[in-house]
């Protein structure tokens, strides 16, 4: 198996055993400032941009903007948890070639526009855009006051970590 699907299912496993903990009231709460958005908001994100990657057709280009959106999967741990073991069995069974150039759609805020990828800097785009909302759900889960075991959740690999000393 490739490293970039390895890191992929290695950052995407993250998610699994926070899903498990959560109840439904908080993957769905939206009382943290300054956005308001919900754990389970973020992870449908996610897992919707994976979506759209294995969406590929049969012309070789994968649509970003055409995200599933399902709110169950925004409310429910039992249907985040089911929607990403679908994304993770897709990525495990499919042969991706790496180096495959194709077109990618997306609208990076002044309408859909097409562009040319590799696999490889799709996939590479797509671990570090859920490392990003990963980031995001640590800071809900703290203004919810909800502990996380994981201390890599929500940094990037390249991110200097700061430890502090108690004096």
């Amino acid at each position: 198996m490739n490293i970039i699907i390895k890191s992929t299912l290695n950052t995407l496993q993250q998610s699994k055993s926070l899903l498990e903990k959560l109840t439904d009231n908080q993957l769905s709460n939206t009382s943290i400032s300054p956005y308001y958005s919900s754990i389970g908001s973020h992870f449908r994100h996610i897992l919707d941009f994976y979506g759209c990657i294995l969406n590929l057709n049969s012309e070789g280009l994968i649509d970003l903007t055409a995200r599933t959106r399902n709110r169950e999967v925004e409310k429910k741990c039992c249907e985040t948890l089911v929607y990403l073991d679908k994304i993770l069995e897709e990525l495990m069974s499919n042969q991706f070639e790496m180096n495959e150039t194709i077109d990618v759609i997306d609208d990076l805020g002044m309408g859909k526009i097409k562009m040319q990828y590799t696999m490889a800097s799709l996939f590479s785009q797509a671990n570090s855009h859920t490392i990003h909302h990963y980031a995001i759900i640590n800071y809900i889960l703290d203004g919810l006051r909800i502990p996380l075991e994981d201390s890599d959740f929500g940094y990037n690999p390249t991110t200097p970590k700061v430890t502090f000393e108690i004096r």
